[in-house]
């Protein structure tokens, strides 16, 4: 396959270590490439630890020590008392507001380095923010008093949008893109990345072939799969705990010449819990066995509290007859009545439709304000093991009875099925570790107006959806998914949810290597 490589020039030098105080050890738990010259990507990773590791972290805290450190080395940075601190330090979840110590701005991947040192030496924890777009306000550190790098001047390129309309004007390539817009592109390329191309190119971290990264002693490497392979693995999937990227490498695709949007009114089956299961569990058997799936043809589906039910995807360079008469008869079947709507579309028509309200273009760093005040959840269902009879009446049965309730819904995206490509890689190929995934829904609760206060009572809602189906099949061997990380995770849960096992300890001896002293 034909293939650019995303190329970002850096120089390399080393920092000198740093000690800090200690902190408490987690245990472990059973083709041809074009060269083109591109603006800098954004570069940053979210902070993946839960509520309980913040607790119980006590390093010793020095705002001043921090400040007189930064200072000397003579690049920007706020504080609580700077008039643009409340833009930079407000978190994307108003239900999660933290206080950071102090936030730096650095230009450079010296300064980088420096703020990684300066927070080090001081005992304070380090946390990159690129987009901002933590569900679990991580990247405002997930807990007060931490050094928030803030990598929005390297980014004349920044979010999803951004990106993916550089990356086509340049030369009519394309990434895989996610659903939003203003999400950051570190957090979606350092943990999961899924979009509507995915199941075609597969998820975001699978098209990084190298890393500059800061490592936690203030050093920068520049990593692939066979330099510094084990940090390369590392960051792909879960690097908010290894490093700070300053540049990607990545390898795109050629954008294809048209999309397929098509899209379905499904609420007619909501009329009652045995005709939207019977729909489903079809649905769900055409996506595991039907030729007709191929890895060109991507969909998901919607459904919350105010009764819309539906399903939309991409059918990528697809014969539009072949779609309307063959592949969407066969993919709706079970929804009789559903008539769906094909647009073809261009690339770039296609994204900005995806992305609808938000623009394809988005401010960078501190300019984006949008927000919202809420509480997520995930499941991951696996290709081997998929969602029971049982579980989907589960599922639906609580999503009827609650109709009206709050301001909630569930996405439901399929990333497995025939020859996914997500599903293609060795699970020990990189960190991320849903290489079987078939559904990955996210059950999010909201405030009718996006501000808080949150009742904390909404929690249940969620948690209640993700109950029904985990009690309704109990080996259904679920998982979490990162980029929608639960807050309320406990560390021990959390480490098992979106890693597993294997994947978790193997992670726990690269941790203990690159940073003993959890300067990350």
């Amino acid at each position: 396959m034909f293939q650019t490589q995303i190329m970002f020039d850096l120089a390399f030098g080393d920092a000198s270590s740093t000690e800090s105080s200690g902190s408490p050890q987690p245990q472990p738990i059973d083709p041809n490439t074009i060269t083109m010259r591109f603006s800098r990507l954004l570069i940053s990773s979210l902070l993946f630890m839960t509520s309980a590791q913040a607790a119980s972290y006590s390093p010793r805290k020095s705002r001043s020590d921090v400040i007189d450190c930064l200072t000397s080395h003579n690049f920007p940075f706020v504080g609580k008392n700077s008039p643009n601190w409340t833009s930079y330090a407000t978190p994307y979840n108003l239900r999660l507001v933290y206080e950071p110590a102090v936030i730096t701005i650095p230009e450079t991947p010296e300064h980088v380095s420096s703020s990684v040192t300066c927070a080090a030496a001081a005992g304070l924890k380090v946390q990159a923010k690129g987009g901002g777009h933590s569900y679990a306000s991580y990247s405002s550190g997930g807990q007060d008093g931490s050094l928030i790098i803030d990598m929005e001047k390297f980014a004349s390129v920044e979010r999803l949008g951004n990106v993916a309309t550089k990356i086509f004007e340049q030369g009519k390539r394309a990434l895989p893109p996610g659903t939003c817009p203003g999400v950051g592109i570190a957090g979606h390329a350092l943990h999961g990345g899924y979009g509507y191309a995915s199941r075609k190119w597969s998820i975001t971290p699978d098209t990084i072939v190298g890393l500059d990264v800061v490592l936690a002693n203030g050093s920068q490497v520049h990593t692939t799969s066979e330099r510094y392979p084990d940090v390369f693995y590392a960051m792909r999937g879960a690097g908010e705990s290894f490093g700070i990227v300053t540049y990607f490498y990545m390898q795109t695709q050629a954008a294809p010449s048209s999309v397929l949007y098509f899209a379905a009114d499904l609420a007619v089956s909501l009329r009652d819990v045995e005709t939207v299961t019977s729909g489903f569990e079809k649905l769900q058997n055409f996506s595991l066995t039907s030729p007709l799936l191929t890895p060109s043809i991507t969909f998901g589906m919607y459904t919350d509290s105010n009764g819309i039910f539906s399903l939309s995807g991409w059918c990528m360079d697809c014969k539009i007859s072949l779609l309307r008469n063959t592949i969407l008869p066969a993919m709706l079947a079970g929804f009789p009545g559903s008539v769906p709507t094909i647009t073809p579309q261009s690339w770039i028509e296609a994204l900005t439709n995806l992305g609808v309200p938000q623009a394809m273009t988005q401010p960078l760093g501190h300019e984006c304000s949008f927000h919202d005040t809420f509480y997520a959840k995930s499941l991951v269902m696996k290709n081997s093991r998929p969602l029971s009879t049982s579980a989907i009446r589960a599922f639906w049965s609580y999503m009827l009875a609650n109709q009206g309730k709050a301001q909630f819904y569930s996405i439901i995206d399929l990333y497995g099925g025939s020859d996914s490509a997500i599903n293609t890689p060795d699970q020990n190929s990189s960190a991320y570790s849903h290489r079987d995934a078939l559904w990955v829904f996210q059950n999010y609760v909201h405030t009718a107006n996006s501000q808080p206060p949150f009742d904390p009572a909404l929690v249940q809602l969620a948690d209640g959806l993700n109950a029904a189906v985990e009690n309704a099949q109990a080996n259904g061997d679920f998982m979490g998914y990162l980029n929608y990380v639960d807050s309320s995770l406990s560390a021990m849960t959390a480490a098992e949810s979106y890693y597993g096992a294997e994947t978790y300890n193997k992670l726990l001896g690269i941790k203990t290597e690159l940073d003993p002293m959890f300067v990350f």
